[in-house]
């Protein structure tokens, strides 16, 4: 069983790296997790909607190599399913259990995936209607994802 988290930018932050690392970590006890990271593109402070596509579109040319079909692949995407941690920790054990033993998460860049993208993917996920940073969304993944974990092995770390 392997978690990957396929996402665009590459994180320099430290306080987002000891988040991700620790969540990694406390991981490790359920499953293996692996990172793929690809370069995003650079936005013009004032670019138009086509400029936007041109740019999700260069995005997700990276991002599909990576996109197995073995795999079940889950995007986060505004458009997706909102569910509870509870129904995400289903929604875990079901893919786990009846379509793959991997689940690739997807997350774009600052202004989301490519329709091609999304159109490979399995499953669309919505954490919020709010807006994230791309890069703080993978720790907030994590920790959903680790919740999840928590909950299927009957843990209370989600109370």
């Amino acid at each position: 069983m392997k978690i990957t988290i396929l996402s665009v930018g590459v994180i320099k932050e430290k306080y987002l790296i000891d988040a991700i690392n620790e969540y990694t970590k406390r991981l490790s006890k359920y499953t293996k997790v692996e990172f793929v990271k690809v370069a995003d593109e650079p936005i013009k402070e004032n670019s138009s909607e086509k400029e936007n596509e041109l740019i999700k579109n260069k995005e997700g040319k990276k991002l599909i190599p990576y996109l197995k079909d073995k795999d079940y692949k889950i995007a986060l995407a505004l458009d997706g399913v909102m569910l509870s941690s509870e129904e995400l920790a289903d929604k875990i054990k079901n893919v786990l259990t009846y379509d793959s033993s991997n689940i690739t998460f997807v997350i774009g860049g600052s202004l989301g995936l490519s329709k091609e993208v999304l159109d490979i993917c399995d499953y669309k996920l919505c954490f919020s209607k709010m807006t994230f940073p791309h890069k703080l969304m993978q720790v907030i993944l994590l920790e959903q994802v680790y919740r999840s974990f928590k909950i299927l092995n009957g843990e209370t770390y989600h109370k």
